[in-house]
């Protein structure tokens, strides 16, 4: 009997984990800038619930900037200009120039 309860014990450890397998996880974690995010084992980027394709430094000079500015975004869109990256980052009062959580989210800024 003993060994059959641990014969079913063992079953549903390998299931769990043979099920958990396919599943990336965290290989490296960013906590500086303006939100924690995490690079996955597979290759992709997380910020709180969302998973992104790519991470995307973005640098330049906005208009009548004495210096270049850095934005750092996760992003499901492979190429975001400059231009974008900046009004995206709170420069715009017009909301169609910001992205949907599910496009891009700002992880960094300098």
């Amino acid at each position: 009997m003993k060994r059959a309860v641990l014969a079913l014990i063992c079953i549903a450890l390998l299931f769990s984990f043979a099920a958990c397998a396919g599943e990336a996880v965290v290989k490296d974690a960013f906590t500086r800038g303006l939100k924690p995010y995490y690079e996955l084992s597979d290759g992709t980027w997380k910020c709180e619930d969302y998973i992104y394709k790519y991470r995307l430094e973005i640098s330049g000079r906005m208009p009548n900037a004495s210096r270049d500015s850095r934005f750092v975004y996760l992003s499901n869109i492979p190429e975001i200009s400059f231009q974008r990256a900046y009004l995206a980052a709170g420069i715009s009062s017009f909301s169609g120039d910001y992205f949907s959580l599910d496009e891009a989210v700002l992880v960094e800024m300098e």
